[in-house]
């Protein structure tokens, strides 16, 4: 998805050399750093988003994804632009939160069930938290507040939903996958060519259980430590670059357009975390200082919710290495995602 250019070759190497010098330079700190993100990765991320991985590998070598799909092609294709398959990744996505929505997209354009904007548009509006992240972690561990569970979700997932019906103008040129059992709506209900596409999608699989249940196993391990690795090298890198000093021309920048939008400049560090990592940008700003007003630590929460943080980038970039699917209009979106978010708290707090 990202080839490599010859010109980028030095620079990369530059960054991984300086980074090298930070880790020896500061060593307590990457220590520190490198076990406060695998303490993350193991106490949330772990069990969270193994399970989740496990169960989508065998209910798509089951055919339920197809069973799926059949049902809810007449509600997503109007809507969303995308197939009704894409109606299972929405809801697991949502129930299990990042990076779950682009690990189920990669499975679908594997099988050829989406096309290249199909899959772009479902991984921009399927990438979000988990509700169990949001309302424990951020709302009662980080705001100690239950209150703010409402709130945040509100935010969080209604704007998720404002994207999916923005993504939908996303290359409205490109031709839409055909629907299953095109031309049959008179011959069967609904549900029985759901159960059709079911059951010609499991013999299509072929895998016994015991087989399945392996290659679930084993794919679900090597995407979570992937996963794992990512969030322990960013919450080191960030650790590094704060060290170093060289993250000040950054939170000035941020502070300056807090300070443009009427918004506590003391946030800036928690917008600058959560750029880099979606936990510790939540955790500091539900710990931000007691006399900054919770509409405004609410609204960077639900930006940073929304946003994701450079790591979850780097895990669907990741994810999605093998396909055709770019990496721009994922962005794009997370960024609008996070604006909006936003915008929805303070008319929340403003009604």
């Amino acid at each position: 998805m990202f080839p490599l250019r010859l010109s980028a070759t030095p620079l990369l190497t530059l960054i991984a050399f300086s980074l090298i010098v930070l880790m020896i330079v500061f060593p307590e700190s990457t220590l520190e750093a490198a076990v406060r993100g695998l303490a993350i990765w193991w106490d949330v991320l772990f069990p969270a988003l193994f399970p989740f991985f496990v169960i989508s590998e065998l209910l798509l070598g089951f055919g339920i994804v197809h069973f799926v799909g059949t049902l809810l092609d007449p509600f997503m294709r109007p809507l969303f632009r995308i197939p009704g398959t894409g109606g299972f990744v929405f809801a697991m996505g949502y129930a299990s939160g990042y990076p779950v929505g682009a690990k189920l997209t990669l499975q679908l354009w594997e099988q050829k069930l989406v096309t290249r904007e199909e899959g772009e548009r479902l991984v921009a509006i399927t990438t979000t938290s988990d509700p169990i992240f949001l309302i424990g972690a951020v709302s009662v561990g980080f705001f100690q507040d239950a209150k703010m569970a409402p709130i945040l979700a509100l935010a969080h997932y209604g704007a998720g939903i404002l994207i999916g019906l923005l993504m939908r103008f996303h290359g409205r040129g490109a031709p839409p996958t055909p629907p299953e059992h095109a031309g049959q709506s008179g011959e069967r209900s609904r549900l029985k060519r759901a159960f059709a596409s079911m059951h010609q999608a499991r013999i299509r699989d072929g895998r016994n259980l015991g087989e399945l249940m392996r290659s679930a196993l084993e794919s679900s391990l090597k995407l979570i430590i992937v996963v794992g690795g990512l969030v322990v090298f960013f919450s080191v890198v960030l650790q590094l670059l704060t060290d170093a000093n060289a993250m000040r021309g950054f939170y000035a920048l941020i502070r300056s357009v807090l300070e443009l939008f009427g918004m506590p400049q003391s946030l800036s560090e928690a917008i600058v975390n959560g750029i880099f990592e979606v936990t510790l940008g939540a955790q500091s700003a539900g710990e931000a200082g007691a006399n900054i007003a919770i509409p405004f630590k609410a609204a960077v929460a639900a930006f940073v919710l929304s946003w994701g943080g450079l790591s979850v980038h780097a895990q669907v970039v990741s994810i999605l290495n093998s396909t055709d699917l770019r990496y721009g209009p994922f962005l794009l979106a997370r960024f609008v995602h996070g604006i909006l978010a936003m915008a929805i708290v303070f008319v929340y707090y403003a009604l």
